[in-house]
């Protein structure tokens, strides 16, 4: 290994010249040209400010995949489960002060405080980058630095981007190779003058020399700042999810939606599927929902209507670009699923679990005595004992979840039993219908139709959900997530819902796709689920397809337009009448109500929100006080 030397910067107020740094270098990539001069410099630049012991250009062959992890399972970082239960899979712990999103500590650091937004931290950009230097300064001394190539999409595709990571966790770069594609292929379009995004990750805990290490590394300080001016992420301080892995919500969503508004395309949190009806023709679909309302159900929905089926393309994320045909084209960008394991069981996914036979990491679920692993909601009844996700022995009366909340798996989309072929195909798929969801208890039927592109992007600005418990709130308050989008928009969600409608404007009208909002967990007057979800949830796709191929009406309403209850394949299912009749209730004074709290929403936006949505509201408020 080649010896580099590499000056430190100076000690804040110290007139000492920087001191050496020898630190070992793995061989760079053999690639020349501007574009690898430029990585070079910057992978040096971010290593003389972090000061790693080791600097290693990731390759992405399973020879070094393999290497990492079995260097963690010796070091004591994660733990192998058994293979005969569960092949080529690891269990990781974290600290239990690591376990989720840090969104109170993500921010956008936008030249403009208004180019921000209301619903996201803004920080000034140049205080904030002072502020970053002073963390990440000797940050990964007595690590290594893992310089981590990576492409959003298929390498090279016509939709996808790249990027680099630079890390110090070598957990963040395996979990990388599950959930992006990594590799020199990468490496190689860079040297060939390709943009990049820019992302830094450190859990932030320096090593002196001879310091014994810890199996999760964090610091109590965190950080994840988005620049999008510049395109770059800098996280500090977590090791945990998307705090770590930048490709996922960092740069797929913050990061791409900026991108996205300055091309004309959208970065999106939407599934992916392709629905094949009975006699073989396929629509795609993507889908909107905020946690807790059946994405990831729907992205690998098995239907209960024979003939129909379903195929998986992407769970979470969806680029969607208007094609030069008038329509509106999508990838997932991602190549894995990285899913909430609580609540994922034979009874309510049986695809997600077949798709994690092996070959996946675990984090902070529960570890079984044979080496496998349990989560609450796997099986109808827990195991009598096991080792929850802290280390410590559990058994169904020790009144504490054995697996985390926010646990979670990494596993490869092509393991997914009923992924499509052409999952990853560079040009997408052309979107025939694009849904939006909310949990709602109340109001919203099961499905509306929008009477066009405007009036659904007034939908997917509205969607929310109600607070099921008090310690989430008021209970029955909304909780606003317009597009699934709150927590991931890179900029002003009003210019955000403004660029959704030049999207529309650039598409044919008779290609562009039709939008649905729907809602699977409307409650009856006893307090009881109206709509048996789940499977089920196929006979509710099935009226949207055969309402876009123009085979059913549609009952106009104040809100859109509504299923003939007659329509709907019930077939060997019963919903009775009275529940289908409040399905699709529409109560036009409680939607006033409803009404006056999107203006309250749209008011906290400070006039940025489009007069084409004031206008749709305004029109809603018409037909409803009509309909009285």
């Amino acid at each position: 290994m080649a010896i580099a030397e590499i000056f430190s910067p100076r000690t804040a107020g110290s007139n000492e010249a920087p001191r050496p740094i020898a630190r070992a270098v793995d061989r760079t990539p053999d690639f020349s040209g501007e574009g690898m001069q430029a990585l070079r410099s910057w992978v040096d630049e971010i290593a003389t400010l972090t000061q790693p012991a080791r600097i290693h250009w990731v390759d992405g062959s399973r020879a070094e995949n393999e290497a990492l992890l079995r260097g963690m399972v010796d070091e004591g970082r994660i733990i192998k489960l058994n293979p005969e239960w569960r092949p080529g899979s690891y269990l990781a712990r974290s600290h239990p002060a690591d376990v989720a999103r840090t969104e109170g500590r993500t921010f956008i650091a936008s030249e403009r405080e208004e180019d921000a937004g209301p619903t996201n931290n803004w920080a000034e950009p140049t205080a904030m980058r002072a502020e970053l230097e002073g963390v990440f300064a000797g940050s990964m001394r007595g690590r290594t630095m893992y310089v981590v190539p990576f492409s959003m999409g298929a390498v090279g595709g016509p939709l996808s981007h790249i990027g680099v990571q630079v890390t110090d966790s070598a957990y963040a770069v395996v979990s990388m190779s599950i959930m992006t594609r990594v590799g020199e292929a990468v490496t190689e379009l860079i040297a060939d003058g390709a943009d990049w995004v820019r992302t830094v990750h450190s859990v932030g805990a320096p090593l002196a020399p001879g310091q014994e290490d810890v199996p999760w590394p964090c610091n109590d300080t965190k950080y994840v700042v988005h620049f999008p001016e510049t395109l770059e992420v800098f996280s500090y301080g977590s090791g945990y999810g998307g705090n770590a892995i930048l490709a996922k919500k960092c740069f797929a969503l913050r990061i791409a939606s900026v991108i996205g508004r300055d091309q004309g395309w959208l970065a999106e949190h939407m599934l992916l599927i392709r629905v094949i009806d009975p006699q073989g023709r396929a629509y795609h679909v993507a889908a909107a929902f905020p946690s807790a309302c059946g994405k990831t159900n729907l992205a690998m929905l098995r239907p209960t209507i024979p003939g129909w089926r379903v195929e998986t393309l992407g769970d979470d994320i969806a680029w969607i670009r208007p094609g030069e045909d008038g329509r509106l084209w999508a990838i997932n960008p991602e190549a894995g699923f990285f899913g909430v394991a609580p609540g994922t069981g034979e009874s309510t996914n049986v695809t997600a679990v077949e798709t994690l036979w092996g070959n996946t990491i675990f984090t902070n679920v529960a570890l079984r005595p044979d080496g496998d692993v349990w989560w609450e909601g796997l099986t109808d009844e827990a195991p009598a004992n096991l080792t929850d996700w802290e280390g410590n022995a559990w058994t169904p009366d020790s009144g504490r979840p054995a697996a985390h909340p926010n646990s979670r798996f990494t596993v490869a989309a092509a393991q997914c039993p009923q992924i499509a072929e052409d999952w990853d195909a560079p040009q997408g798929v052309p979107l025939d219908v694009i849904l939006f969801g909310g949990r709602r208890a109340t109001n919203v039927p099961l499905v509306v139709e929008a009477t066009d592109w405007a009036h659904g992007v007034f939908l997917g600005s509205t969607i929310s959900s109600e607070r099921t418990a008090a310690a989430e709130g008021t209970l029955g308050e909304l909780r606003r997530d317009p597009f699934a989008m709150l927590p991931f928009c890179g900029y002003n969600m009003g210019d955000y819902f403004g660029h959704w409608l030049s999207v529309g404007n650039k598409l044919r009208f008779d290609r562009a796709p039709r939008i649905f909002q729907v809602n699977w967990f409307r409650r009856g007057s006893d307090g009881r689920f109206l709509w048996p979800g789940f499977g089920d949830n196929s006979r509710v796709i099935d009226w949207i397809i055969r309402r876009i191929s123009g085979e059913v009406d549609a009952v106009e309403s104040p809100i859109g337009r509504l299923p003939h209850t007659e329509d709907l394949n019930l077939d060997g299912i019963d919903v009775p009448q009275a529940d289908l009749d409040e399905l699709f209730a529409v109560d036009p004074a409680s939607w006033l109500r409803e009404a006056d709290l999107t203006e309250e929403f749209y008011a906290t936006f400070n006039g940025k929100v489009p007069a084409a949505l004031q206008a749709e509201l305004s029109s809603l408020r018409y037909r409803l006080k009509a309909a009285q």
